[in-house]
């Protein structure tokens, strides 16, 4: 709503808000532009111009809608998601994500599940099964595998060590990609 009334204030045009997204009617004026980016910055958002970053953060909002907001059982691949999102090839979308990040979209999208693990296994309302078939995984035996690989813990060793801490989305996919708990 606040960029909504920006955009009004500022008499620019745009066809839909998303979040995080803005389409616009047409271009912005050097000085429009400059206008919403101040305007932005005093409530903590940013003007992202460069179509590359656009791309990445097109790409990490949807891992992250895929690994913590949907609910049902994903029958294709991520690849294959990304790639309708974006209207874009998928072996490009992982250069460019490669090119940006220092790791690639599967290590960025296995750091994601791991956290979502670790968070539902915090949370206690689910079992391993539970949540294996909700992260899309073929088995519990493959989500331990993996969590162990990325954490040093299997996912009940996990469970008992106090103050298991968990990375916020940020730290998630830093060239550092080594979980640590």
């Amino acid at each position: 709503m606040f960029v909504q009334a920006e955009l009004a204030s500022l008499d620019i045009k745009y066809l839909s808000i998303d979040l995080g997204e803005i389409e616009l009617q047409g271009s912005l004026t050097p000085t429009q532009r400059i206008k919403l980016r101040d305007s932005l910055t005093k409530y903590g958002l940013e003007l992202m111009e460069d179509k590359r970053a656009i791309l990445i953060e097109k790409i990490k909002a949807s891992i992250i809608e895929m690994v913590y907001y949907t609910e049902e059982k994903l029958s294709t691949k991520y690849s294959y998601i990304l790639s309708k999102k974006t209207n874009l090839n998928y072996n490009y979308l992982a250069k460019v994500f490669h090119d940006a990040e220092g790791i690639t979209i599967e290590k960025y999208i296995i750091s994601q599940k791991i956290e979502r693990i670790k968070e539902l296994i915090a949370y206690g309302e689910l079992n391993m099964t539970q949540i294996a078939e909700k992260l899309n995984y073929s088995s519990v035996a493959h989500l331990s595998l993996q969590f162990k690989k990325n954490t040093g813990f299997t996912p009940s060793n996990f469970k008992l060590v106090k103050g298991n801490r968990r990375r916020t989305i940020e730290e998630i996919g830093m060239t550092d990609y080594a979980i640590s708990a």
